[in-house]
C-alpha cells in the first residue's frame, strides 16, 4: 500500500460523484441509453459510534459492527473503531424511474427493474471504485457487501435480516430513517439504494439530525398516511409493519414477469417506494426544517 495521502470527506463526495458522472457502468441498458443514476447524497459515521453495538443487540449477534469486517478482511492492517470510518451514499431514482413505477400496479415497470439489475451492478462497480480508490491512497477499505461471508440470516424477530444492512448504515450515516414498510426515507426520498465502504480514514462524522429511527415517516410521526400500505401488491405492509416473507415472495413471482414482459433477466418491486409523499423527499414538516438548518426536530407529540 502506497504512502498514505490526506483524503477529506469532500474529496471522497467529489469520487463518488465524479464515478457517476463518467462512468459506463452507470446504465439502464435501454434503447436509449440512459444513466441508471444522476447523483448520491453521501454520509459518514465512526467506527466506534454506539449505533454499531445497538444495531448487534437489536438485531442479532450475526450483525457486523465496521471494526469486525474491516478485521476480518483488512487483517494486516491493524485499527481500532475510532481509526475507522464507514461511508455511507444514497442514490435516489431519477424521475422518470419513479413516475414509470407510479402507473404499476402489480408488477414493476421496466425501468425499475433495469434499475434493480443493472443499477445495482453500477453501485457494486461504485464500491470497488471507493475501496481501490482509497487504497491507492493508502487507506485499507473493504466493501461489506461484496465480501464472500456476507449472507443472510435467519431471523426470530425479523424473519432474516445481513449480517450487514446498507440501508441502516445510512441511517447512522446521518442519511435518513425508517418507514411502515422498513424503506429507508432521505432526503431526496425513499426511492433509492444505498452502498458504504469501511476504511481506516479520519472523516468527520455527519451529523444525525434525528432522534427516532421513524423521524421522516407521516404514519409514526402523526399516525397519518399509511399510503404504502395500499400500494403493496403482496399485502405485506399494514399498520403492524412489513411483512418480510410475503414481499419475498412476491419479488420472487416478479422474475417471471420481467423475463416474459420486458426480455431481460430481472425481477423487483419498488411500488411501496413511489405515488407516497415520501417518495422523492421528507413529507414530516418538522423533521424536515430540523435537516435544513442542522439541529434535532422537536419530538413527535404521543399517537392517540
Amino acid at each position: 500500500m502506497e504512502k498514505t495521502a490526506n483524503i477529506s470527506g469532500d474529496r471522497v463526495k467529489d469520487l463518488i460523484q465524479k464515478f457517476i458522472a463518467t462512468s459506463p457502468l452507470n446504465t439502464m441498458q435501454n434503447a436509449d441509453g440512459d444513466p441508471a443514476w444522476d447523483t448520491a447524497l453521501v454520509g459518514f459515521a465512526s467506527g466506534a459510534d454506539p449505533i454499531w453495538q445497538q444495531y448487534k443487540e437489536y438485531v442479532g449477534a450475526f450483525h457486523w459492527t465496521p471494526w469486525e469486517v474491516f478485521n476480518q478482511h483488512c487483517p494486516e492492517v491493524p485499527a481500532r473503531p475510532a481509526e475507522l470510518t464507514v461511508i455511507s451514499w444514497v442514490l435516489p431514482q431519477r424521475e422518470m424511474v419513479r413516475k414509470a413505477n407510479r402507473r404499476a400496479k402489480k408488477y414493476p415497470s421496466e425501468e425499475w427493474a433495469r434499475i434493480r439489475v443493472y443499477g445495482e451492478a453500477f453501485n457494486a462497480g461504485l464500491r470497488c471504485h471507493v475501496v481501490n480508490s482509497l487504497n491507492e491512497a493508502g487507506h485499507a477499505a473493504v466493501a461489506p457487501m461484496l465480501v464472500p461471508n456476507w449472507a443472510i440470516v435467519k431471523s426470530q424477530r425479523f424473519s432474516y435480516a445481513s449480517s450487514w444492512s446498507e440501508r441502516h448504515v445510512a441511517h447512522a450515516a446521518g442519511l435518513g430513517t425508517f418507514g411502515l414498510c422498513d424503506g429507508l426515507i432521505t432526503a431526496r426520498g425513499k426511492a433509492m439504494r444505498v452502498g458504504s465502504v469501511v476504511a481506516k480514514i479520519d472523516i468527520e462524522p455527519t451529523l444525525r439530525p434525528y432522534a427516532d429511527h421513524r423521524a421522516y415517516c407521516l404514519f409514526f410521526a402523526d399516525g397519518t398516511c399509511g399510503k404504502c400500505i395500499d400500494r403493496c401488491p403482496a399485502r405485506a405492509i399494514t399498520t403492524a409493519g412489513h411483512d418480510k416473507e410475503k414481499c419475498r415472495q412476491h419479488l420472487a413471482r416478479s422474475r417471471e414477469h420481467v423475463e416474459k414482459t420486458y426480455q431481460f433477466v430481472g425481477y423487483g418491486c419498488g411500488l411501496c417506494q413511489v405515488g407516497v409523499p415520501c417518495e422523492s423527499g421528507i413529507p414530516v414538516k418538522a423533521a424536515r426544517e430540523a435537516l435544513e438548518r442542522g439541529e434535532l426536530p422537536p419530538p413527535p407529540p404521543p399517537l392517540a
